[in-house]
């Protein structure tokens, strides 16, 4: 049986309700249509990650002055543990070096241990923490941990 090809694709609306039904899935307090779509027409970098028919995963990711900052990332739940966060990562790096970035920056949940490995592991340092930055369950709010990647 012959692997399926993996390739990224740019975000476009045509995409839109398959990402939402993965963020829907993913996330306790997904972005929703409204924010997907001002990423877009703000010219964020938005790409997904697609293996035949299916989609693996997406960011977005808006470029400053001499930074790039991830908005969101994510890897649908099913295919989740596979490495394709990691190839995600290295797709975002290399695109933010192209665009001259000297930083890319991130927020990342207090709670989510997980993710906050995978960028370690990338190269990414723990550099702050924002308070209350996340919506959370009943009402509440939780901590964000600043993370930044230097690329020069």
């Amino acid at each position: 049986m012959q692997a399926p090809e993996v390739q990224f694709a740019p975000l476009l609306a045509d995409w839109l309700d398959a990402v939402l039904q993965v963020e829907q899935r993913a996330y306790d307090h997904p972005w929703n249509r409204t924010n997907f779509m001002d990423a877009l027409h703000s010219g964020y970098q938005a790409q997904v990650l697609v293996a035949d028919s299916h989609l693996l995963g997406y960011f977005v990711a808006m470029k400053g002055v001499d930074e790039v900052h991830l908005l969101n990332i994510t890897v649908a739940p099913e295919f989740q543990g596979q490495g394709w966060a990691r190839i995600m990562l290295d797709a975002l790096t290399l695109w933010a070096r192209g665009q001259n970035a000297q930083w890319l920056w991130l927020e990342v949940r207090v709670s989510n241990t997980r993710a906050m490995q995978v960028y370690e592991s990338h190269g990414y340092r723990r550099v702050g923490q924002r308070k209350q930055y996340y919506p959370a369950a009943n009402g509440q709010r939780e901590d964000a941990v600043v993370m930044s990647l230097r690329l020069l």
